[in-house]
């Protein structure tokens, strides 16, 4: 009667259509490998072996030497697999260290939502885990990564570690794979073809370069210039759409006899071969191209066209210029484009890359001005997420949000040093990212840093204490998450604004319901969820959500159906998701308590449906313990056995239990107690076990 309810493999979605693409930008996903690779048997070869033998092995060597291909190419392969996966966890966009464990504990799909120390919480989730984490691009926080990394390995005796990084971490059980540039010798070097495919893939005509034993000799020559270096060949191969081979050979002589760089000069020779290169690629650039460069280093991770054109423009570039002028530099290998779905067109540059335009960039004097055009960017796009959040376009803005996280990290940063008031007004906007999204450590974090920094008079305070009472819900700090809204109903009562009091009203009333009593949450939220408001106000439609979930606590079943079809008729109505899925979860409890199981099952699977295309991994784990219940009282005891290990799971994933919510706790163990008793405990255990091994990534 019931076929599997399971994340293990893509589905679509139940209207319909393709697999969800924020599942193919999940963090953690390996990213997808160059189309491009070439030699480095005898690298993969050794890397497999200390894969298998050792638990923590750092890949180290130059800037573009090839550390991250050569580690995507290893875990890319079949060998690699283990039981709980292969995790990628790219760490070249982070600059606070602070961040290292919530990057890690999100890469590898811990969203934990308690108050205990998340180092602490991710050396628990892993423990008992058999996995393969990557930690690619360390240089820049090796002394965090070292301490991180010895906490796990000692806490999870199956995981393996392997780091990328311009210097090894120091760790005691560390091996330490320097790796070399590609052999330069010989008319069929790695160097050299790796030089050719470069060429070709830039100018297929470049291919009569190559041709005769003469010429064969000259582009062997150009790569032992180049050191074999993989990302200096790239980029010198890209200039073959330009030039003859001679010509390139005369120039990159030229300039590698002067090595002008001052900088370059005091680097180890293969760190100043790279630099030299680098700077041989920007002399050939155009002097916008330059100019752009430059600005675009300020971006920490992908970006988009229009990030980049309002960010970049001024002077002699103007913004209608930016396109173009950045497809020149993706021409010359200068930035990496890619074409995700659901995201666009997106642009990176390697930090090497970006590294040298950043250097640029303060010699041009611009560091603060591009930086507040880049804060000031993302912030603007928040404000817009928050006013797009209760809407249509609810789905498209969590993964819009999702791609920019590294960006939003780096601009409210900055603004916390230059414009408290700003940051804090930032933060506020994307209290649905920290609580909705799966990112509460953080959320926390940078708002209590804004509220702390910020003067109380600012525009965003009334908004950004209600966000920092929805991150403290759902780490169970209920009394901080009511003291917060009892200050927001006295600061919206100052401020005579309607949606801030209903803001205060949700925050108090499920503060209160959450811990077990729905009498005094539906005398806050009750007449709030009758008051007329804007359609689209989030105080208000989560006033009435507090108001379905007590009236269920309360056993009256009847009443809080009839309010969740009316939430759900107003959600659908402005085509959101997020909360149209529990009213979905409230039916869902109100049929089961009616006797009425079928019906119970039809509403939990599509609030799961919901819930999955935005991530919640909070509702998800609900609607499993839900369906449980449901399918129970069906009589199906092992289906609903391995529903409740898949929510246990999910569960794990949060750090807290049902929310610490005596009412969702009972739910739970009426739904084992049933399956309990229609399959015995030896096959609830066996079908708990199967379904607490799906993944959760």
């Amino acid at each position: 009667m019931f076929g599997e309810y399971s994340f293990n493999n893509r589905r679509a979605d139940s209207a319909g259509g393709d697999p969800d693409p924020a599942e193919d930008q999940a963090p953690g996903r390996l990213p997808p490998e160059p189309a491009v690779f070439i030699g480095r048997e005898d690298e993969l070869a050794g890397l497999h072996c200390l894969l298998h033998a050792h638990r923590l092995i750092t890949l180290t060597g130059v800037g573009g030497v090839g550390k991250s291909r050569l580690a995507l190419r290893a875990v890319a392969d079949a060998e690699q697999a283990r039981p709980d996966g292969v995790w990628w966890v790219d760490l070249s966009p982070l600059r606070d260290p602070s961040l290292l464990t919530m990057t890690v504990a999100h890469a590898v799909g811990l969203a934990d939502h308690s108050a205990r120390p998340l180092d602490e919480e991710l050396c628990a989730w892993m423990a008992d885990r058999e996995l393969l984490l990557v930690l690619d691009t360390c240089e820049h926080m090796v002394a965090e990564c070292r301490h991180l990394v010895g906490e796990l390995l000692q806490s999870a005796p199956g995981l393996t570690v392997l780091v990328t990084s311009r210097e090894p971490l120091g760790s005691p059980c560390e091996q330490v794979v320097d790796l070399c540039p590609l052999p330069c010798d010989g008319p069929d070097s790695d160097a050299l073809a790796l030089f050719r495919a470069a060429a070709l893939a830039a100018a297929p005509e470049a291919a009569a370069a190559f041709d005769g034993p003469a010429r064969a000799a000259l582009a062997a020559q150009v790569c032992r210039r180049l050191d074999g270096i993989p990302l200096a060949l790239e980029l010198a191969g890209a200039r073959l759409r330009m030039w003859t081979l001679e010509q390139m050979a005369r120039r990159l002589g030229a300039r590698f006899d002067v090595l002008s760089d001052d900088r370059a000069s005091t680097l180890m020779p293969r760190h100043r071969t790279m630099r030299t290169a680098i700077g041989w690629s920007h002399e050939l650039c155009e002097p916008v191209e330059r100019l752009l460069w430059a600005r675009l280093s300020v971006f920490t991770g992908d970006f988009d066209v229009a990030a980049a054109r309002t960010v970049c423009s001024g002077g002699p570039l103007s913004a209608a210029r930016v396109e173009r002028v950045l497809a020149g530099l993706v021409a010359k290998s200068v930035v990496r484009r890619t074409q995700e779905r659901g995201a666009g067109a997106r642009y990176r540059m390697l930090d090497t890359i970006r590294e040298y335009g950043h250097d640029w960039l303060a010699e041009l004097g611009e560091v603060r001005t591009v930086a507040d055009r880049h804060a000031h960017w993302y912030a603007a796009l928040s404000r817009a997420a928050d006013r797009g959040w209760m809407g249509p376009r609810q789905v498209d803005w969590y993964r819009r949000m999702t791609t920019e996280h590294p960006q939003l990290r780096t601009a409210l940063e900055h603004l916390l040093g230059t414009d408290p008031a700003a940051a804090l007004e930032t933060a506020g906007a994307l209290w649905f990212f920290w609580f909705s999204c799966g990112h509460v450590h953080e959320g926390r974090g940078f708002l209590e840093r804004a509220l702390r920094a910020a003067p109380a008079q600012a525009a965003g305070y009334a908004q950004g204490l209600w966000a920092l009472g929805l991150t403290a819900v759902l780490q169970g700090d209920m009394a901080t998450a009511r003291e917060l809204g009892e200050e927001c109903t006295r600061l919206a009562d100052r401020l005579a604004d309607p949606e801030a009091r209903l803001r205060a009203a949700h925050l108090i009333s499920v503060s209160l319901l959450l811990p077990g009593d729905p009498a005094r949450a539906l005398e806050v939220a009750g007449p709030r969820a009758r008051t007329r408001g804007r359609e689209d106000s989030a105080g208000l439609l989560m006033c009435r959500l507090v108001t379905c979930y007590a009236l269920c606590d309360l056993q009256r079943y009847e009443e809080a159906a009839e309010e969740a079809r009316g939430l759900r008729e107003a959600c659908a109505d402005l085509d959101e998701r997020w909360l149209r899925a529990y009213a979905d979860y409230v039916l869902a409890v109100a049929a089961l308590g009616l006797g009425h199981h079928e019906e119970a099952s039809r509403h939990v699977r599509a609030m799961l449906s919901g819930k999955r295309l935005l991530g919640d991994r909070i509702g998800i784990a609900l609607g499993l313990d839900l369906l449980a219940a449901a399918v129970a009282a069906l009589g199906d005891g092992e289906l609903a056995a391995r529903l409740l290990g898949t929510g246990h799971a999910w569960w794990r994933t949060v750090g807290q239990p049902q929310m610490g919510s005596p009412s969702l706790a009972a739910l739970r163990a009426q739904g084992e107690r049933q399956a309990r008793a229609a399959i015995g405990d030896a096959a609830f255990e066996s079908a708990f076990r199967g379904g607490a091994a799906a993944p959760t990534g």
